[in-house]
């Protein structure tokens, strides 16, 4: 099948362009590189280019004539979104619009795309289905809804489908080691900590430590990046297949603590380090974890790094071989 992967340079986006390649598909990765690699899309060919280039993407669509797009290419800092939120509505929201527009002129009409956890906002009860209220509480989180909405729209009006995959916390990197996430600054809590582990950070902090929770720390439902990237496989042949348009979970169903995260890391690496409690984010919910159900009932999903253990290990691998 002939795929075109937005930001698939990207952490998430480079994890399901191996799994295609793996499998046989035709890949084609579009990305700016402004937080993506280069050396993370391997085999696959690259275009080096912005989604605000309209023109570029006419072009590119009728060169490739793709019969799918699996889009990553976007900002997802929820910090940065608060501090700066017409970034994100411009890179998220109005650059997924023009890459919509491009889609339909092209005559594609099968759509995969990365959304998030964050178009939940504080729920109300947890695990939380794919039918909660969907109240973001930060920019991140409105730029991401915006372009479902958009998705559903589009899907009303044409014979157009899309699958809508609402990730959890992200985490881990290929077993291989010859891919995993690099981010500059890096944000997300399990390399941070394996980065004060290794001594390549002084300390780590805990943003929080009297929310609802057990142990007053926020607690979240980390995915491993190649169960993500196996669900974005499903979602394609799903489509492929006939599948109508769908939103659905990506997550364990189960969550994990800060606390309980640094204890898992230090155990692992037998590594102790410095611990500074810190104010809460603005943005940052208490408790985000996972009702995956449908996920696994309708995709067939089978998630096989559903242990924080192995997930931290894989972290591990990737940070003492860092290959960018």
């Amino acid at each position: 099948m002939k795929v075109l992967v937005t930001g698939g340079a990207g952490y998430i986006g480079s994890h399901v362009v191996r799994q295609l390649l793996l499998r046989g598909d035709d890949v084609l990765v579009l990305d700016n590189l402004v937080n993506g690699h280069r050396e993370a899309v391997g085999v696959a060919r690259l275009e080096v280019m912005d989604l605000s280039d309209n023109a570029g993407l006419k072009r590119l669509m009728k060169a490739f004539q793709p019969e799918a797009v699996i889009h990553f290419a976007a900002f997802i800092e929820v910090g940065e979104s608060v501090r700066n939120p017409l970034k994100y509505y411009q890179n998220n929201t109005a650059n997924g619009f023009s890459l919509l527009a491009a889609c339909q002129e092209a005559g594609i009409r099968k759509f995969i795309f990365s959304s998030t956890a964050a178009v939940y906002g504080t729920p109300k009860a947890v695990p939380i289905p794919e039918t909660a209220s969907l109240a973001p509480i930060n920019p991140y989180g409105f730029s991401k809804l915006f372009v479902e909405q958009a998705l559903r729209d589009l899907a009303a009006a044409s014979d157009f489908r899309y699958v809508a995959l609402r990730y959890f916390n992200a985490a881990g990197a290929d077993p291989s080691g010859e891919i995993g996430e690099s981010h500059k600054p890096e944000s997300h809590l399990i390399p941070l900590v394996l980065q004060a582990a290794s001594g390549e950070r002084k300390d780590i902090s805990i943003f929080g430590t009297d929310y609802p929770t057990p142990d007053g720390t926020c607690v979240r439902d980390y995915v491993h990046v190649n169960d993500l990237a196996d669900a974005h496989l499903k979602a394609l042949d799903y489509l492929k297949d006939g599948g109508e348009s769908r939103v659905f979970n990506c997550g364990y169903g189960h969550g994990y603590s800060v606390r309980e995260v640094l204890d898992a890391v230090k155990r692992m690496t037998g590594k102790d380090f410095s611990v500074v409690e810190a104010p809460p984010r603005t943005g940052d919910p208490a408790e985000l974890v996972a009702d995956s159900r449908l996920l696994t009932e309708i995709l067939k999903w089978k998630p096989q790094f559903d242990n924080l253990n192995a997930i931290i290990e894989t972290v591990w691998n990737w940070e003492l071989n860092r290959r960018y």
